[in-house]
Order: C-alpha cells, then sequence, then structure tokens
C-alpha cells in the first residue's frame, strides 16, 4: 500500500533526505534513558532512526491516515507511544516523569510560531526542543536588537531559551518540495533567567503592544502601560522603536509599568 499523499491543510512536508536526517540525529545526540517526544512523526523519518538509541519514543500526529503506518513500521524497533492529538492542545504535563522531556519534531510551518508559544506553558519540564521550521522563523528567533528581523517573537523566547541556529536545509530535502527553505534550531531554558521580572504577564502584555505597531514610537505603542517621563526616568527614548530595545530595557519597563 502507497503511504498518504502529503496535505496541504496540515502543512505537511516530508523530510526524506537521509544526509539532513543523519545531522539531526547527530544534534540531538539522543540517550537510552531520555525522556523524548516528537511533534508531528509523518511518516517516521526522524521516529525510525531515533527508536536505534532510546528506549521508548512518544510522538503526537494529528493526521489519522499516517499513524497506522507509523505504528506497523516502529514496532520491530522499539516503544513508541502514539497520540493522535491536535499539539496545540496536547497537554504535555501528561508526558512528565523523573525526567524533563526532550521535544523535537520537524513542525508545521503554517503554526510553528502559535506551537512555540504554547510549549512555554511547560518550559519548566523541559530539557531541550530540536525543531525543523522555516528559516525566516529561526532568524526572528536569534534576532538581536536593532535588526529587521528583531520583534515579539525574539524577545519572547530568548527570555526563557538560550536559541541556536544548526543549519540550513534547503526545499529539496522535503516531499513535496516546500516554497521556503529551512533550518534547525535548538532551544535550552536558561538555569536562571537572563533578567528579573516583577511580574510576567505586565511584560508579555508590554512587549506584544510595543511590536504591534512596530514604527510607531514607544511614546504611542506603550499609551497606558508606561507614560513617556517614565521612560525618560527609565533612560529610555520615549522616541525609540521597539526593535532598538534590548531584552533587559523591556524588563525595565515591564517592572517600572503602571
Amino acid at each position: 500500500m502507497s503511504p498518504p499523499l502529503p496535505r496541504k491543510r496540515f502543512g505537511q512536508h516530508f523530510l526524506h533526505d537521509s544526509h539532513i536526517i543523519a545531522e539531526i540525529i547527530a544534534a540531538i545526540a539522543p540517550q537510552p534513558t531520555q525522556q523524548l517526544v516528537e511533534i508531528g512523526p509523518g511518516r517516521g523519518a526522524l521516529t525510525l532512526p531515533l527508536l536505534q538509541y532510546i528506549n521508548q519514543l512518544d510522538v503526537i500526529e494529528l493526521d489519522r491516515d499516517l499513524i497506522a503506518g507509523l505504528a506497523r513500521r516502529c514496532e520491530p524497533l522499539g516503544t513508541v507511544r502514539i497520540y493522535q492529538a491536535d499539539v496545540l492542545k496536547f497537554d504535555f504535563l501528561q508526558l512528565v516523569t523523573d525526567k524533563k522531556l526532550r521535544i523535537i519534531g520537524n513542525l508545521p510551518y503554517n503554526i510553528s510560531t502559535p506551537i512555540l508559544f504554547y510549549l512555554l506553558n511547560f518550559v519548566t519540564h523541559v530539557e531541550d526542543m530540536t525543531f525543523m521550521l522555516q528559516k525566516e522563523v529561526v532568524l526572528r528567533m536569534v534576532a538581536q536588537p536593532d535588526t529587521t528581523d528583531y520583534g515579539r517573537l525574539s524577545v519572547m523566547l530568548q527570555y526563557f531559551y538560550e536559541i541556536e541556529s544548526l543549519f540550513d536545509v534547503a526545499p529539496e530535502a522535503f516531499d513535496p518540495p516546500p516554497k521556503v527553505d529551512s533550518s534547525m534550531v535548538q532551544l535550552r531554558p536558561h538555569l536562571q533567567p537572563p533578567v528579573q521580572l516583577v511580574n510576567f504577564h505586565k511584560f508579555s502584555q508590554l512587549v506584544t503592544q510595543a511590536f504591534a505597531q512596530r514604527r510607531k514610537t514607544l511614546r504611542n505603542t506603550l499609551q497606558g502601560l508606561v507614560t513617556a517621563a517614565t521612560m525618560e526616568k527609565l533612560g529610555i527614548s520615549p522616541q525609540a522603536r521597539a526593535e532598538t530595545l534590548t531584552l533587559a530595557q523591556f524588563a525595565t519597563l515591564a517592572n517600572f509599568s503602571s
């Protein structure tokens, strides 16, 4: 029986390049007793090689049509627990044991940013995460202030993680080839927060509002949150734009917001 065709509505692009797969496995460096979780295993391009190194693997797959074939291919290799679920509704706490989770996956590009934000809910239970993403998203994740790629995603993720862009992947490594280049990225939760926050909710609200109209000045975008007088007192120009502020400066503004 032929494997199910990729579904556009699920944003499916199945990885098939054996050299890229080997590079990803090397970057993950799985160990037998670790708690690995794969998001979107698809046809098992990463799942099957991972089972050569670990005792058990949990996978989350939305597409019911892929699950039977995946289970059949995995059965001779090791223990795989398959959860048919939408990752944006999945409770990762049910997988937590005495070991932290190592989460991996070739994430659907059309919902990759919502997935990254959703996973923040479980960050204290995560050892690391290794993902294939659209290259443009990875550039935003690692971007530094005063660059065009720097934005809300950069600030929020860099508060929680040390982020490393690993290597790029050409469209030809997938079936079907996406219309964009891809990149592998690894995220490791900070052992200690890089900045101190009085109230995380205020920080998140401030960062979101600051970048909502990124071409406007902070005086305009942060009305109702921080006064121009407070900005000046903290050494931050009300005429500055969000993209010029560091993570530490966003934290300072949030800590003194009204």
